[in-house]
């Protein structure tokens, strides 16, 4: 009894053992499976910061890099002008210097390197104002082009849309005519059908009619024919009651004739024989 009590423990704490056992292995499952969906998560959402942040920093150093050529461009444009304005200022001061060194020489070579400074000068405008107005002019056409490309995209642009917007409406109108022409033919099939419908419907009832007046007029016969017989059944049976009549009065009249003859023998013989007995008593 001990042993049995004994087995039925063991066997109770065993069982109770491998719940508990299988209850860990869950609880552990659903926690492994909890860490590896949240370790998922949070290296998809890793990926998606790292690749967020990398667009951004693309970002950045794409309006840097544009930023700096910008920059680079005024940079070069304000370096020529200052580099013209740099020449005509020593220009500018040679010429001041020269017309201070050489203020007494001759009036006429004072005037003279007075027109050559001139000269040079305005060669230079010359030369800068064309350096601006062909730097003006390449900005210009630049602009130009840009302008030149946006509009030409938009005019491809308008030309794909309109070319879109012809197919469509020809697509829309050929189906508009198709279905059209497949209305037309099923009106045209279905006037077909009822006018073939009305001829054979018109047909049956000229036959229903026919069959009709023809049963009328076959009844009617019959109905002559039958009223025909029956005439001449009555009149046969008129006749026959006539011959009957007749024969039953002419039988009657021979009876009658043949009793008054027979009367009339008897008559005569009664006479016969009283004259013979009043003969006889004379």
């Amino acid at each position: 009894r001990s042993f049995y009590d004994q087995r039925i423990l063991q066997k109770t704490f065993g069982e109770w053992w491998s719940v508990c056992r299988e209850r860990k292995l869950g609880l552990r499952a659903a926690s492994h499976y909890r860490h590896l969906l949240h370790n998922v998560t949070f290296k998809a959402w890793r990926a998606y910061v790292c690749q967020q942040q990398g667009k951004r920093n693309k970002f950045y150093v794409a309006e840097s890099h544009a930023k700096k050529q910008k920059l680079l461009r005024t940079w070069q444009h304000w370096l020529v002008y200052v580099g013209i304005q740099r020449r005509k200022r020593g220009m500018q001061s040679v010429a001041l210097a020269f017309r201070e060194i050489s203020c007494l020489r001759i009036s006429w070579a004072v005037w003279r390197r007075r027109h050559y400074q001139n000269s040079t000068g305005h060669k230079m405008n010359v030369l800068a104002l064309q350096h601006w107005a062909q730097s003006l002019q390449f900005r210009a056409w630049l602009q130009w082009r840009e302008v030149y490309l946006y509009s030409q995209n938009d005019k491809q642009k308008e030309t794909r849309a309109v070319t879109h917007h012809q197919h469509w409406e020809l697509k829309r109108c050929m189906k508009a005519w198709l279905g059209y022409l497949n209305l037309q033919r099923a009106k045209r099939q279905q006037n077909e059908l009822a006018q073939e419908h009305h001829r054979s419907s018109v047909v049956r009832q000229c036959f229903s009619d026919w069959r009709l007046s023809w049963e009328c007029r076959r009844r009617m016969c019959a109905h002559q024919k039958d009223i025909e017989k029956l005439a001449a059944r009555a009149a046969l049976r008129r006749v026959f009651a006539h011959w009957k009549h007749y024969v039953v009065l002419c039988v009657e009249e021979t009876r009658q004739c043949e009793l008054a003859e027979k009367h009339y023998k008897h008559h005569l013989l009664v006479r016969a024989l009283l004259c013979v007995r009043w003969k006889r008593l004379w």
